[in-house]
C-alpha cells in the first residue's frame, strides 16, 4: 500500500503559478509518479509524470508552461504550474504507479485547483 498525500490547490487568476505537493509514504519500487486532472464532465487526463531517475513526460497542454520534480529523500513530487489559464481549472489528482512485477495505481485524494479568467 501506498498513500499519497496532496496539497497546493487554490484559486488563482489567469497567468499567475501554483505549485502542487504531492508526498508517498514509501518508496520502494514505484515506477513512477505524477499528476492527472479532471474538469467537470470531462475525463481524467494525463498532465506530468517523473521516474525516480528523473525522466518525465508531459501532456502536450503543460509543455512549456508547467514543471514536474522530485525530491527522492522526502518520496515527494511538485508540479509548478505557470501561465495558467482557465482551461486549468480541474482536480488535480497525484498518482503513483507501484510494482516489482505487475504495477498498480494509487491515486492521492484529489486537489482543487480553479483559475479565474
Amino acid at each position: 500500500q501506498v498513500q499519497l498525500v496532496e496539497s497546493g490547490g487554490g484559486l488563482v487568476q489567469a497567468g499567475g503559478s501554483l505549485r502542487l505537493s504531492c508526498a508517498a509514504s514509501r518508496s520502494s519500487f514505484i515506477k513512477t509518479m505524477g499528476w492527472y486532472r479532471q474538469a467537470p464532465g470531462k475525463q481524467r487526463e494525463l498532465v506530468a509524470l517523473i521516474t525516480p531517475t528523473g525522466n518525465t513526460n508531459y501532456a502536450d497542454s503543460a509543455k512549456g508552461r508547467f514543471t514536474i520534480s522530485g525530491d527522492n529523500a522526502k518520496n515527494t513530487v511538485y508540479l509548478h504550474m505557470n501561465s495558467l489559464k482557465p482551461e486549468d481549472t480541474a482536480v488535480y489528482y497525484c498518482n503513483a504507479r507501484v510494482g516489482q512485477f505487475t504495477a498498480r495505481d494509487y491515486w492521492g485524494q484529489g486537489t482543487q485547483v480553479t483559475v479565474s479568467s
